[in-house]
């Protein structure tokens, strides 16, 4: 059989943190129209130094591996566990005169927090962030120390990698950083609870359709279609596709771009990787000493997210002595 466009191109796991992960199927023409927009932007040269040093189990790994690759640029293979050391990711910056990174915004705050491991790396032209919602404060800080283009990326691993971007230029402060506007051949709906548009700065849930779009979770079509659902607005082929529904809460802006505004559920972020506390806390329920628990996020320490579980014993029964 030949190769095809619709075929899968790779299956990545999301979420079921302790119970059956979901393996999400995406194509290869979702995964090609992904690095297409990503070199339509960053316009990269063989001249180019790429850091590769997110892990293969998070989905930016495929644009940091093939999309450098394709352009002809050099990537610059970190460690193992590299990508937890903000020292050392300066260091290799400054060493291999690295001139693309990605972080994650908890590893973002990370590395800025030294003013002087931040400033030793003059040779970057571009930094993405995405996984988690990106902080204005975190973007101030990034424009004193780096007076560079932040791209923020927003995207589930159930469409490619990211499908919207906003550039966060030097010298423009904001109240909220937005996920901006949608990639090429992608497009994203705000709706009510009937999948109704609504207008711009009221709050709905987001959806995305367009070629991005994966083909849904591997072995699991009951899933699929719970959260691949029909599109009710015709697209360019006109109607008939498929929206995903993204679980995320989001509004317009006047001039167009998307704000992120949290979950419609219990779903947390931890260093960009999907968690169902729920999960957790059934895994912990399920231990022997443990008669009930309860999973949550917190952030005790501005930037630094971890999952704390609390658990109440079970009740063992007594033995009585005898008199």
């Amino acid at each position: 059989m030949p190769l095809r466009p619709a075929h899968p191109a790779y299956v990545i796991y999301t979420s079921g943190s302790t119970g059956t992960p979901k393996g999400v199927e995406v194509s290869h023409a979702s995964i090609a129209n992904r690095l297409a927009w990503l070199q339509g932007v960053h316009g990269l040269t063989p001249a180019d130094r790429v850091m590769q040093k997110t892990p293969m189990s998070f989905d930016v790994s495929v644009p940091e591996f093939f999309g450098t690759l394709l352009a002809g640029a050099r990537l610059v293979v970190a460690r193992p566990g590299g990508h937890r050391d903000p020292a050392y990711i300066a260091g290799l910056i400054e060493r291999e005169a690295v001139t693309v990174v990605h972080f994650v915004p908890p590893m973002l705050r990370a590395f800025l927090l030294d003013e002087r491991v931040a400033g030793r790396c003059r040779s970057l032209r571009r930094v993405l962030a995405s996984g988690e919602a990106l902080p204005p404060d975190l973007v101030e800080r990034f424009h004193r120390l780096l007076p560079l283009p932040l791209l923020n990326l927003y995207g589930p691993t159930e469409a490619a990698v990211e499908v919207t971007a906003w550039t966060c230029a030097p010298g423009v402060r904001a109240d909220a950083v937005p996920i901006g506007r949608p990639v090429w051949n992608t497009r994203v709906y705000v709706l009510d609870e009937f999948l109704r548009p609504v207008p711009p700065g009221v709050p709905g849930e987001l959806y995305l359709a367009g070629v991005q779009l994966a083909r849904g979770y591997a072995g699991r079509s009951a899933l699929t279609a719970e959260r691949f659902v029909a599109c009710p607005f015709a697209g360019p082929d006109g109607p008939g596709g498929r929206m995903y529904r993204t679980g995320d809460r989001a509004r317009w802006t006047a001039d167009g771009a998307v704000l992120y505004e949290g979950r419609n559920d219990d779903q947390v972020k931890i260093r960009g990787f999907r968690i169902e506390p729920g999960e957790v806390e059934a895994a912990l329920a399920d231990h022997a000493g443990v008669r009930d628990a309860v999973v949550l996020a917190r952030e005790d320490r501005p930037g630094v997210r971890r999952l704390v579980g609390y658990a109440v014993p079970a009740r063992t029964a007594r033995t009585a002595r005898p008199a």
